[in-house]
């Protein structure tokens, strides 16, 4: 069986309980001997070697051998474990005894009561007491004492005495290998019934308790007895570790491909357990999706397959004519992933549905850039971008669960153009690092004094006699950076261009549905939504971009009729705003309250006409369906599966429903015009917000942390790290994140809701990459999808 990207596989067997299907004790095997493997993983030291690269899949027999191999090697690995700890275990306990032992020492030989205990314990035999005082010793955690001690005193009513050592090396768990910190300690009490309670206490407690002597002579004889032991099991248990490291690193160097050739074969399980078997033809049956220019390579991949297998049956490829919708498949290549990526987080686009991918790839980092527009920020981008196109074959081969990371580059490519597209609007906008760049001089004359210009950093520009009337060849004439009636001028200038960029793109969203009707072979919508849609958003808002453009061309400072100056320029946003409630301005000699003759009345025809598109919008496709449903209906009379047709048709809902939502879409569409125009704004908000940031940031961090004349070299360089590092974390990755937000909702929202429904489903094939990238999803594998038949 060979690894084919170019067929998704249908579910052949849906009614077929998981448990029972054919191949189910295959995929059990497999995933037992994937368990196993992943517990050998987890015993490793070191993480194991990439895999080696072999055939796509094994021959039964090398299967059964995998499986006994990786059987012994579990057993092999468990046994070495379960030895090791008995050992670490047993190692604990001596540790334990021996520091008991020496501590104890200490205990006997307290002098504190004026007496040595010693002279009143007695010597043991089987724990009866023969003696004055008994004792009991062992060893418990540290966190515990305070309790342990308070509960031995309560249950004796306080006739014993306790003492206490903390060790003072940690312990290691045999289990676990976690460190240990314990105590040793001693009870002296008297009589059986103390001692009985008292070993209660111990075991609630999870004390370990040891028998030791309580003559000094004894002690010294089994401290010398536990160190020879001691010394014996660390010698076994190095020579134990050493071969469970020689095992595991033996098996490490085969260990990843095992992995992948069991996840292989389960999933090649797994999707034969999606065929259909035909028990007298003894074949499997499969149905798959496939695009049609690869027809020919899937041909050609059964038949190597057969040839490698040996069959004598060679395997057959039809085509079977099906009405189920076929999956979406979109072609893609490393720079157009990510925009794709983009689209299908917003929908999968219906089979053969216009794709807005290839538009977003230029619209999408201009309307960013439009925010973001900054040269020296532009740069930093680019920069970061173009190390990780260049070096991407490195990052490729080095994987990480780092989300950010994996964001960021399976985005190099947009972030790439982003950059670009910034660099690119900073000329326009004549910005880097909040500063303009002199290349072309200035359009603009000086017409201050000396005394003037030294003692004011912000003057204002007036066009009526500081402008040579020479436009600057490029952007913003630099001279706007020290002109106190910049912000006015920039505001006006970017918000009007905000309200054209965006008509403009909303009116290309609604041409794209077209396409889209076209194909579908639906023209009657092209005169039922499209041309009213179209309409009514030229007439309305691309007119407000007209008026835009003719008061910049019209009215100047240096017009020689006043109606035409600078003073008698009138509101847009006024003229429109009297344009929607049909209002009439006055005249105000010498200026005019029109802009052009007969501007009113084309006003008043444009407003009818936008009007009069939304009762078609509203009424035109379920009139012109319920029309088509009574011509069919008709058709067919008297014949019996027209009356069937019909009589479904009737139960759908008939025109109530599809006027119910032909409404909900005509409402959508007229108040989003006017909401969408005005969302659209958000690119003037934003690149002014980012240019002010950036000015702010130039002139409170860098400007006034230098200070007066002198500055030292090293003050300089704290200053600018700061002022480097609040560049690079809000204005680049702050400001850029925020910038980016803004540009995605533009186009799902404003622009994508005009054409895109998004209501598919997207194409999976079979692939035992993606089966090997999603290792950890071990219910679901990635070959499973909900195809149709055979395209």
């Amino acid at each position: 069986m060979f690894n084919i990207f170019l067929i998704s596989l249908s579910q052949l067997n849906p009614h077929v309980n998981d448990f029972q299907r054919r191949y189910v004790s295959e995929v059990r095997r497999c995933s037992e001997m994937e368990r196993k493997l992943r517990w050998v993983a987890g015993e490793l030291p070191e993480p194991p070697p990439p895999p080696k690269p072999e055939r796509c899949s094994l021959s039964p027999r090398e299967i059964n051998i995998l499986e006994e191999r990786i059987d012994f090697i579990e057993s092999e690995i468990q046994e070495i474990t379960r030895n090791a700890r008995n050992l670490k275990s047993d190692y604990l306990a001596l540790i334990e005894l021996r520091t008991l032992i020496e501590k104890m020492q200490t205990f006997f030989q307290d002098h504190s009561a004026q007496r040595k205990i010693s002279a009143s314990v007695q010597i043991y035999n089987n724990d009866a007491v023969l003696g004055h005082l008994g004792f009991i010793a062992g060893v418990v955690t540290t966190a515990r004492i305070p309790a342990f001690e308070k509960m031995l005193w309560r249950i004796s009513h306080g006739n014993i005495f306790f003492k206490q050592a903390q060790i003072d090396e940690p312990l290691k768990d045999p289990i676990t290998g976690h460190a240990l910190q314990k105590t040793v300690f001693v009870v002296f009490f008297h009589g059986e019934q103390i001692k009985l309670r008292v070993k209660k206490v111990c075991h609630g407690f999870k004390a370990t308790l040891y028998p030791c002597p309580a003559t000094y002579k004894d002690q010294l004889d089994m401290l010398a007895g536990v160190g020879t032991r001691i010394k014996d099991l660390e010698m076994v248990l190095e020579q134990t570790e050493n071969h469970r490291r020689l095992v595991l690193t033996n098996i490490a160097r085969d260990i990843s491909t095992w992995m992948v050739a069991v996840r292989k074969e389960k999933a090649i399980y797994h999707t034969l357990n999606m065929f259909s078997m035909d028990i007298v033809k003894k074949c499997l049956i499969a149905e798959c999706w496939v695009p049609r220019r690869d027809l020919t390579a899937v041909q050609k991949a059964l038949e190597n397959g057969v040839k490698a297998s040996g069959s004598p049956i060679p395997s057959i490829l039809h085509y079977v004519p099906t009405n189920e919708t076929p999956p979406t498949f979109n072609r893609t290549n490393k720079f157009t992933r990510g925009f794709q990526n983009l689209i299908d987080s917003y929908g999968i686009a219906s089979y053969r549905e216009v794709n807005p991918a290839l538009y977003t790839i230029i619209t999408f980092p201009f309307l960013f850039a439009v925010m973001f527009g900054d040269v020296g920020h532009g740069i930093i981008m680019t920069a970061f971008a173009a190390i990780l196109v260049i070096y991407e074959k490195k990052f490729l081969k080095t994987k990480t669960d780092n989300e950010i990371w994996n964001i960021f580059f399976g985005g190099r490519y947009i972030i790439l153009l982003m950059g670009i597209f910034s660099i690119y609007t900073g000329l326009i906008y004549n910005d880097m690092f909040s500063k303009s760049l002199n290349i072309f001089g200035s359009s603009w004359r000086n017409v201050y004094e000396d005394g003037v210009l030294r003692n004011h950093t912000m003057l204002e520009l007036d066009p009526k006699t500081a402008y040579t009337q020479t436009p600057y060849p490029f952007g913003l004439d630099p001279a706007w950076q020290f002109a106190s009636n910049n912000i006015i001028f920039l505001n006006s200038f970017k918000m009007k261009l905000s309200i054209i960029f965006g008509v403009i793109h909303m009116a290309f969203g609604v041409t794209m549905s077209v396409v889209n009707f076209n194909f579908f072979r639906k023209p009657e919508m092209i005169f039922l939504q499209y041309i009213p849609q179209i309409l009514f958003l030229l007439l309305l808002f691309w007119y407000l971009c007209l008026l835009m453009f003719m008061k910049w061309i019209m009215y100047s400072a240096v017009a020689e009729d006043p109606a035409l100056g600078t003073s008698c320029a009138p509101s847009v946003l006024i003229i429109f705003i009297n344009m929607m409630l049909m209002k009439s301005s006055e005249d105000k000699p010498p200026c005019r309250a029109m802009m052009y003759a007969g501007q009113n009345e084309v006003q008043r025809t444009f407003l009818a006409i936008a009007f009069l598109c939304i009762p078609v919008m509203l009424f035109g496709k379920p009139v012109y369906k319920a029309f088509l449903a009574k011509k069919r209906k008709q058709y067919q009379q008297g014949v019996e599966t027209g009356e069937d047709v019909a009589e479904k048709e009737g139960h759908d809902g008939g025109i109530a429903e599809e006027l119910i939502t032909q409404c909900i879409h005509t409402i959508e569409y007229v108040l989003g015009a006017v909401s969408h125009t005005a969302s659209y704004l958000r690119l003037w908000a934003l690149s002014l917000a980012h240019a002010q940031l950036s000015a702010v940031l130039w002139q409170r961090v860098l400007i006034m942390g230098m200070g007066p004349p002198g500055v030292t070299s090293i003050k300089l360089y704290i200053i600018f790290a700061v002022w480097a590092f609040f560049t690079l974390a809000i204005l680049v990755l702050m400001e850029g994140l925020s910038a980016f937000l803004h540009t995605l909702r533009l186009h799902w929202v404003e622009f994508m809701s005009k054409f895109y429904d998004g209501q598919g489903y997207a194409f999976t094939p079979f692939c035992f990459t993606d089966i090997l990238e999603n290792e950890e999803d071990d219910h679901k594998p990635a070959t499973e999808t909900n195809g149709g038949p055979p395209e």
